[in-house]
């Protein structure tokens, strides 16, 4: 209140200036007191005129775009101009806080792995972020103030707005991006709600891979059950000869030996998907594998197949041995097993020319169809059912090969065409492959012994 004395003494001595002046004017008249009158009047006048330029000056101040100081003038307008541009840069700091905030808020929600729309209380878009433009095919510019039944047109998504029960999420199938979408909606503020997307099509996949795989596992255990239980009943309710009891124990044997190798594939791919990846610093000598592996496919094949082995000589591999070893075998044995009496299958390793190793097993089987060759390396897939479990393969060898090339940095290449037989192609990087001098037994190229960065 300091300007309120002054302003007062000011009106006192403007008032008393112009009585003044009018009684001075007056007596040389002959009226002085209407002179009195007028000239106090005038200097009211004169206060009042200039109490408005003064106001005139902070209105139009205040009209503008206030970026500048308000007028620096002294009493009352001082006093107003001062509190008035106070609370203008009070709200100024307050509101660009809030956008901050507002901004560093909108930011987090974009970079969620969630889609995000806000509608309005007309169900009408206010603001979504990219996840959710990819989801349902929106555009967060254009689309704003759009009715969001008028962009999304999924029925089940508008039969879950318009019903209004939010409890639970709701899943349907988004046309334009061939995937599955879990949709939840939540009310909030003045009957806005915000609508949370997720992308549940991978989930929704290793779902269904898995209830596959529990089925095809526990069908795959059932038959060689089912045979060896019908086996047992016949050896306890019917009398056998010595030669049907040997047939029966050797068919048991071999349904014994086919549930034995089913789950130590499984166990094998449990221990592949749940270890860590094998360093790159340990070497281990392919030729010792080879011989492993021929004397096994030999044995496999008894005497049926021809066989070709080459270029393991002086080759090193870093990794796993227990996982190359599984890899190798399950490639060569495969190649026996379906592969016809007096076939031919070759297995040859060679250095490629970026220094990667390349393991190629090649048969003359009856091949294998075109649509076929994407899924070989699906668990307990088969071209035909059939005919895989007459050789006694279990359907996991070639996932386990395909994750061992994986682990140790590499791929499996898969070529066939029918009735030309196949190639499968193990390959493995430089970086993991080396040759050693067969007269100094030294590894050759210094660039291939340098360990697989991670």
């Amino acid at each position: 209140m300091s300007w309120l004395l002054p302003r007062i003494l000011t009106g006192i001595a403007v008032v008393a200036l112009g009585a003044l002046l009018g009684h001075w004017v007056g007596a040389r008249i002959q009226a002085p007191f209407i002179s009195e009158l007028i000239g106090g009047a005038a200097g009211v006048a004169t206060l009042a005129v200039l109490d408005t330029l003064r106001g005139y000056r902070l209105i139009n101040w205040l009209r503008g775009s206030q970026e500048g100081q308000a007028p620096r003038d002294t009493g009352f307008w001082g006093e107003i101009g001062y509190r008035v541009e106070k609370s203008v840069r009070l709200r100024e700091r307050e509101t660009a806080g809030e956008r901050i905030r507002l901004a560093q808020f909108l930011s987090a929600i974009e970079a969620s792995p969630n889609g995000v729309i806000l509608l309005d209380a007309r169900d009408q878009i206010e603001w979504c972020n990219a996840m959710a433009a990819a989801h349902f095919g929106l555009d967060p510019k254009r689309d704003v103030r759009q009715p969001v039944t008028n962009l999304i047109r999924a029925p089940a998504f508008v039969a879950y707005l318009q019903d209004g029960e939010f409890s639970e999420p709701v899943r349907f199938t988004e046309r334009r991006r061939d995937g599955t979408l879990s949709v939840l909606i939540r009310r909030y503020g003045d009957d806005m709600k915000i609508v949370l997307s997720q992308d549940v099509t991978v989930h929704e996949r290793s779902e269904a891979m898995r209830r596959d795989f529990v089925a095809n596992v526990s069908h795959e255990i059932r038959t060689p059950l089912t045979v060896l239980t019908g086996f047992i009943e016949t050896m306890t309710s019917l009398p056998l000869s010595d030669a049907e009891r040997r047939r029966v124990l050797e068919l048991m044997m071999q349904q014994a030996r086919r549930m034995g190798t089913l789950v130590s594939d499984l166990l094998t791919l449990a221990q592949l998907e749940g270890s860590p990846r094998p360093t790159a610093e340990r070497w281990v000598a392919v030729g010792p594998l080879m011989a492993s592996v021929e004397a096994d496919a030999r044995v496999l094949s008894g005497g049926k197949h021809r066989f070709s082995f080459d270029g393991a000589a002086g080759l090193q591999l870093a990794g796993a041995e227990p996982e190359l070893l599984s890899a190798i075998t399950n490639l060569v044995n495969n190649a026996v097993r379906y592969t016809p009496a007096d076939g031919a299958i070759e297995v040859v390793w060679r250095l490629r020319g970026d220094g990667s190793a390349e393991l190629s097993v090649t048969d003359s089987g009856p091949g294998i169809a075109r649509e076929h060759l994407p899924r070989l390396t699906e668990r307990f897939y088969r071209v035909d059912g059939s005919r895989s479990r007459d050789t006694g393969g279990t359907g996991l060898g070639l996932s386990i090969v395909k994750h061992v090339a994986q682990r140790h940095g590499g791929e499996l290449d898969i070529q066939s065409e029918l009735g030309k037989g196949s190639c499968f192609r193990l390959v493995l990087p430089a970086a993991r492959t080396r040759r050693e001098s067969l007269r100094t037994g030294l590894p050759q190229g210094a660039a291939q012994t340098q360990p697989e960065p991670h």
